[in-house]
């Protein structure tokens, strides 16, 4: 699965809601290349992944939409919070039954993994045996959106929130913002915020007023 020009969507039904119900994940560069590999459990090294994005990038959506896809993949979410041990275990349990029933397992954590070489981003495992298989499981990263997908995220969020915004908000808040998962849902989570307050229509001047509650002065964020 590969994505060319403007990113798409995939919908995740919410277990408990009803039919109609989905919160959707926008696909773009950032991910799609993690969404690719999830969709292919069976060639995962050890049938292990490790997946970590930056906070509001839906690791956790995506880990439940790859477990709603794959018979017999185990998702464990804060991985980096579970206890080593158990931990281990269960990357073992994969290795003695998961190769022949077809099951894998995805951990899914906030930080990266650190390296034997002490590189990494703050999940720094213990147990010498655990981080050697933790370290040779496939390794999948989320990266911070471009300005396509940024755009297409302002949309989505607003979306999901029920806030009609005028054509153009995008192209116009975009190079106006953080690019990252979660300056961007704050920005939409602001608007939506401001337009009730004032019971206005979400147009310019309340993208503005939302830019300088998040950003400071708009003049500053421009480009």
């Amino acid at each position: 699965m590969s994505v060319k020009g403007p990113p798409s969507q995939i919908a995740l039904p919410l277990a408990g809601r009803a039919p109609a119900a989905a919160q959707r994940i926008v696909i773009g560069q950032a991910n799609a290349g993690v969404i690719e590999a999830l969709q292919s459990p069976g060639r995962w090294p050890f049938h292990v992944a490790v997946l970590t994005g930056p906070p509001r990038s839906g690791k956790s959506l995506l880990g439940r939409w790859a477990a709603g896809r794959a018979e017999g993949l185990e998702v464990i979410d804060n991985a980096e919070t579970l206890d080593e041990t158990a931990l281990f275990h269960r990357w073992n349990a994969v290795q003695q039954g998961g190769l022949r029933e077809g099951g894998a397992l995805l951990l899914i954590a906030n930080a990266d993994p650190e390296r034997s070489d002490g590189q990494g981003d703050g999940w720094r495992i213990a147990l010498p045996d655990l981080a050697s298989r933790i370290g040779g499981s496939l390794q999948l990263a989320i990266s911070e959106p471009d300005d396509v997908m940024a755009g297409e995220l302002i949309l989505a969020h607003a979306e999901a929130r029920g806030l009609s915004l005028p054509e153009g908000a995008a192209d116009y808040l975009v190079p106006r913002t953080t690019r990252s998962f979660a300056a961007i849902e704050a920005l939409v989570v602001a608007i939506d915020r401001i337009s009730l307050e004032r019971q206005t229509p979400a147009t310019m001047s309340v993208w503005r007023a939302a830019l300088e509650a998040l950003h400071g002065p708009e003049q500053q964020r421009l480009i």
